[in-house]
C-alpha cells in the first residue's frame, strides 16, 4: 500500500520490462530506492562569529589545525568582493568616522561600486591606508587613553583580512587566552579561573599587567611573529602598511614607530598574536617544565593572573616573566603587578605578617638594633631588674665586692675585665637578658633601661640562644652539657652567684 497514513512510501517501481521475454525471461530492471530527506549541502562549518564561511576558508582552517607548522603563502584571494561586504555589514553603524569623514551610512550609498573599486586596488597593490584620527577618552585611574579611529576603507579591509587570519590563529591560540576573541569574554575568563582554583591548589595568585602594551608593541618583532604563520607577501605587506599609517592630531600627522592604535579593527588580532609567541607558549612551557606544583593561568589580552601553589614557583616565574617580556621590548607595570597569598589561611597568614611589621621599631641608644614585640606570656611576665653582680658581668668588669675570681674560681687581677670581648654573655647576664630582651632579639630591648648598657649598645647576642652555653676548656663543659631539670638549673645558678 503506497501513500497512506503512516506508511513510508516503498521503492519505487521499476516501470521499463525487461527487453528479452524469451525463455528464461531477462531480469527486469532493478526497484530504485526512494530518497529519504534533502540532498546533502556542501559542508561549511560556521565561524565562532555564527556567520558563514567559504569552503576556502574552511580548508585553511582544516590545514591550519592538521599542520601547525605550515605557512600559508597563498592568502590575499580569499578577500573577495562578498567577503569584503560582509565585512562592511559586520561593522558598527554608529561608529565615529576617521580623518575621511565617511561614515556607514554614506559608504553605503553606492556600495557595490565602492566595493569593487577597493578589491581592485588591494589586490594589485595600490591601496594605501590612511592615518587614524586620534581621540582621547578617560581611564579610572584619572589619566586619558589614547584611541585610532581608522578610515571606514580600512575597516572594511582590516575586517576582511581579519576573517581570513582567524581561520589560522583560532587554531593555533591556547585555551587559556580569552581577550578580543570570537564567543570569548570577560566572564568566560572569569568562569575558567573559577573553576582552575577550585580544582588545583591554588595558594598564591600572581596578578600581572603589562605597562602600556598597546603603544609599546614593537614593529619588527611583531612581523617577525607574523610570518611564522603567514608566508603571503602581500598580506603582510598590508599589515606593514596599518602599522606605518600614523595618526594624525590637531592636524599633525605624526608617525608611529611602535605600537598599535586602539580602536583599529586588527589591533586586537595582532596583539593576541604577538603575545601568543611571546607569553602564551613560553608560560605554557614554563608549567610543563619548571613548576613544581599545580599551575593555572588565565590571560585576557594583557591583563595576566596565574595562580601557584608553591611560593617558590610564583617568585621565580614572576623573576623569569620580567626577563621574557624585556626581550620583546615589553615591561611589567609596577603598580598594577603584585603577588597575592591565596586560601584558607591567607588571611589569617596576612594579619599575623603585618602585625609583625608594625611591632618593628628602632632600639634607639642600642646601635638602632630593630625589637621584635614580644610573646603573650612575656608580656604578661613582670620586669625584673637585675642586680648590681648582672650589671657588672654585662659591662665586663667584677662586681663589686668581688674578691677577684672568675667564674671558675682562678684568680684576677683586680679591676681586670672578666673577658677581653667575650662572644657570648655569661650564663647569668644571659638570664638576664632572656628576660629583658625579645625571644629572637638582637640587642638591649628598650633605651629607657639604661641599668643593662647605660645608653649604649652591649654586646651582640645571637639570634637562637642556647640554654647553657658550653665554656670550653674548663672541667665543668661536659657536666654543662647535659640537660637539667628547673631545680638543677636554678641551683647551677645559685651557686655561680655564690662563687
Amino acid at each position: 500500500m503506497m501513500h497512506d497514513r503512516e506508511k513510508s512510501d516503498p521503492s519505487i517501481v521499476a516501470r521499463k520490462p525487461a527487453n528479452n521475454d524469451g525463455r528464461p525471461s531477462a531480469e527486469p530492471v532493478e526497484r530504485r530506492g526512494g530518497a529519504e530527506g534533502k540532498a546533502r549541502q556542501p559542508s561549511t562549518l560556521r565561524t565562532p562569529s555564527r556567520d558563514g564561511v567559504t569552503a576556502g576558508l574552511e580548508r585553511v582552517r582544516t590545514a591550519a589545525r592538521l599542520r601547525k607548522k605550515e605557512g600559508f603563502t597563498a592568502l590575499l584571494h580569499h578577500v573577495s568582493i562578498d567577503l569584503l561586504r560582509q565585512a562592511y555589514s559586520w561593522l558598527k553603524r554608529d561608529a565615529a568616522a576617521g580623518v575621511d569623514g565617511v561614515t556607514w551610512d554614506d559608504y553605503g550609498t553606492d556600495l557595490d561600486r565602492r566595493l569593487a573599486d577597493l578589491h581592485a586596488r588591494v589586490h594589485r597593490g595600490s591601496y594605501r591606508a590612511q592615518p587614524s584620527q586620534r581621540r582621547y577618552i578617560p581611564k579610572p585611574d584619572g589619566r586619558q587613553r589614547p584611541l585610532g579611529i581608522a578610515a571606514l576603507e580600512d575597516k572594511i579591509v582590516q575586517r576582511a583580512v581579519v576573517e581570513v587570519l582567524n581561520a589560522i590563529y583560532e587554531e593555533d591560540f591556547l585555551g587559556f587566552s580569552y581577550g578580543f576573541r570570537p564567543k570569548r569574554s570577560q566572564h568566560d575568563a572569569l568562569d575558567a579561573l573559577a573553576v582552575g582554583i577550585d580544582k588545583c591548589a591554588v595558594s598564591w595568585i600572581l596578578d600581572a599587567d603589562i605597562a602600556g602594551f598597546f603603544d609599546t608593541i614593537s614593529h619588527e618583532w611583531l612581523l617577525r611573529l607574523v610570518e611564522h604563520r603567514i608566508g603571503d607577501r602581500r598580506v603582510v605587506r598590508l599589515i606593514r602598511k596599518w602599522l606605518k599609517a600614523g595618526v594624525m592630531e590637531d592636524g599633525q600627522v605624526a608617525a608611529t614607530e611602535a605600537g598599535t592604535p586602539q580602536g583599529a579593527v586588527v589591533s586586537p588580532l595582532l596583539a593576541n598574536i604577538y603575545l601568543h609567541y611571546v607569553f602564551d607558549l613560553w608560560a605554557e612551557r614554563w608549567r610543563r617544565r619548571e613548576a613544581s606544583g599545580d599551575m593555572i593561568i588565565v590571560r585576557y589580552a594583557d591583563d595576566i593572573v596565574v595562580g601557584f601553589q608553591h611560593q617558590a614557583d610564583a617568585q621565580r616565574f614572576w623573576a623569569a616573566l620580567a626577563q621574557r617580556l624585556a626581550t620583546f621590548a615589553l615591561t611589567l607595570h609596577p603598580d598594577k603587578t603584585r603577588l597575592i597569598e591565596f586560601g584558607r589561611l591567607a588571611a589569617a597568614n596576612r594579619a599575623g605578617r603585618t602585625a609583625g611589621r608594625a611591632g618593628l621599631v628602632a632600639a634607639a641608644g642600642c646601635g638602632g638594633l630593630p625589637r621584635l614585640p614580644r610573646r603573650a606570656d612575656q608580656q604578661r611576665r613582670p620586669v625584673r631588674v637585675p642586680g648590681d653582680r648582672a650589671v657588672a658581668l654585662v659591662a665586663g668588669a667584677p662586681p663589686p665586692g668581688s674578691t677577684g675570681q672568675d667564674l671558675m674560681g682562678r684568680n684576677q687581677p683586680a679591676g681586670r675585665p672578666l673577658a677581653s670581648d667575650p662572644p657570648h654573655p655569661s650564663s647569668l647576664a644571659e638570664s638576664a637578658l632572656r628576660r629583658q630582651t625579645p625571644e629572637v632579639g638582637a640587642g638591649c630591648g628598650n633605651a629607657a633601661r639604661p641599668v643593662l648598657c647605660g645608653g649604649r649598645a652591649v654586646m651582640r647576642v645571637p639570634t637562637a640562644i642556647p640554654e647553657f652555653p658550653v665554656l670550653h676548656g674548663s672541667r665543668h663543659a661536659e657536666r654543662l652539657r647535659r640537660p637539667r631539670t628547673g631545680i638543677q638549673h636554678d641551683q647551677v645558678i645559685r651557686d655561680r652567684a655564690a662563687a
